[in-house]
């Protein structure tokens, strides 16, 4: 039995009780805002994150939340949730099923439990620290690729890419690869954890964002890290890879400009 059985168990149930919920606000119609970073939010974002704080400090009084849409609550052990009720809010809105419900657990600042679930094709990946990890009830690996010229990589945030120093060597870098996707941050992690891709690129991102992700992602087998080539979640970028195309990944983002 896993150690985080519990956390397992609650963040299931709660992952799909908050995309339930989702479901049903976007089958009525929905408006959005756009918040001071531009982003989208709904009311369904807002909706479904009280739903899971309120799950959290009734069956974890003493652990902290954070949460994209405000919710802050101090640790009193050590332990702090991480929430994005819908992430993958453009998608959402467009009616594309590229959107999930992200929930981790951080104990003592590493990632020990995590759950992405997909409300529109009912997909649940979660993983717990030492568990393994799983899509549904299937234990997922990485893929064994062994090479660029056969690996799938995907990448999220174009729109953002010309901040970091390897932008100018960008598309050179992606024509080494058999081919080149970019459906969305989390359903692009996923497919990765899953062993459907092989290398996944997030130019811009939140802790709420990266913190299940992460947990499911290694405990598949990936391996993790920002654009500095450190294995944190607060870098406000990320990378997944294979074990195999680590090295030459992390040499490519964080090589410094020439200029």
């Amino acid at each position: 039995m896993n150690k985080y059985e519990k956390e397992l168990a609650f963040g299931r149930d709660i992952a799909r009780r908050a995309g339930e919920m989702a479901l049903r606000y976007r089958e009525g119609g929905i408006g959005h805002e756009v918040k001071s970073d531009e982003s989208p939010v709904t009311i369904a974002d807002r909706e479904c994150e009280k739903l899971i704080v309120a799950a959290i400090n009734d069956s974890f009084p003493g652990d902290g939340v954070l949460g994209e849409e405000g919710a802050l609550k101090e640790s009193a052990n050590k332990r702090r949730w991480i929430v994005d009720p819908i992430d993958g809010t453009r998608d959402f809105i467009r009616g594309t099923r590229a959107w999930s419900v992200l929930i981790g657990l951080e104990e003592a600042g590493e990632v020990v439990a995590g759950f992405a679930y997909f409300p529109s094709t009912d997909e649940m990946f979660s993983a717990g620290k030492g568990g393994g990890a799983f899509w549904n009830d299937q234990r997922i690996t990485v893929s064994n690729i062994k090479d660029r010229g056969q690996a799938l990589i995907c990448v999220n945030g174009f729109s953002f890419m010309r901040r970091y120093d390897f932008a100018p060597n960008l598309l050179e870098f992606l024509e080494t690869f058999w081919t080149v996707r970019s459906m969305g941050g989390c359903l692009d992690a996923m497919l990765l954890a899953s062993g459907r891709a092989d290398v996944w690129l997030e130019t811009q991102a939140k802790p709420w964002d990266l913190a299940p992700l992460k947990i499911i992602a290694s405990e598949a087998g990936a391996v993790t890290f920002d654009f500095s080539g450190v294995d944190t979640i607060y870098g406000g970028n990320y990378v997944m890879t294979i074990p195999a195309l680590a090295d030459e990944v992390k040499r490519f983002v964080t090589m410094k400009s020439k200029l």
